[in-house]
């Protein structure tokens, strides 16, 4: 008699059950937790957006370069593009910062690991995915907490707002439709769920290093 073989888990829900504790762990971090609990100041958040500026700096630049590569290039939506409204709330928080902002160590590994994904599309989408849709769910909420506590209406936390995403649910249910028709081979999708949990724990040491880092500057 023939052998049934077990049916393959799509690569969304794959990504999303693989990487629920390293979400888990970076998203309960000191840093953010008492961020959202409105025990940080409006400079822990500025310091929080300046690094954000090098992270997706570095991940629209491999973007670009993987813009017309058949695998990534589905992902590449320009309603998701971030870097603009990064530096457009910085432009607002902190007039000047493009002079004396500078990445931390744990931000400088984490743009490495990204920039190293141009000749990964795999390893990039992985990437994406942890931060974009990240961003267009629990990043709202983030949104909605950042303007009760700082008295933001736009300026400030452009970077959460999707001005090209009229209904968010449809767009990230067609990002994972789009996630699960992808070929990949099942060594090939083990290496890109093992590269989202790693995009996960660079996402927590920064957390880590602002803590400290704004510890310092208090």
């Amino acid at each position: 008699m023939p052998t049934e073989t077990a049916p393959v888990m799509p690569m969304s829900t794959a990504l999303r059950e693989r990487t629920r504790t390293a979400h888990e762990e970076a998203e309960s971090s000191p840093f953010v937790r008492e961020l959202l609990e409105g025990k940080r100041s409006k400079a822990d958040y500025i310091a929080l957006a300046g690094q954000q500026y090098f992270i997706y700096e570095a991940l629209e630049t491999v973007g670009e370069l993987l813009r017309d590569n058949p695998e990534a290039a589905p992902f590449l939506d320009p309603a998701l593009t971030r870097l603009p409204s990064i530096e457009a709330d910085l432009d607002f928080l902190d007039p000047g910062w493009r002079e004396h902002l500078r990445p931390l160590p744990a931000t400088e590994a984490y743009v490495e690991r990204i920039k190293g994904l141009a000749d990964w599309p795999g390893g990039f989408i992985a990437h994406h995915y942890t931060r974009y849709l990240g961003d267009l769910s629990g990043g709202q909420v983030i949104r909605t907490l950042l303007q009760r506590q700082f008295g933001f209406e736009t300026q400030g936390v452009a970077f959460y707002v999707f001005d090209d995403i009229a209904k968010p649910k449809p767009f990230k249910d067609a990002y994972r439709a789009q996630l699960d028709a992808v070929t990949w081979d099942e060594a090939e999708r083990e290496r890109v769920l093992e590269e989202a949990n790693a995009a996960f724990r660079c996402n927590e040491a920064v957390f880590v290093e602002l803590a400290a880092a704004t510890a310092k500057a208090a």
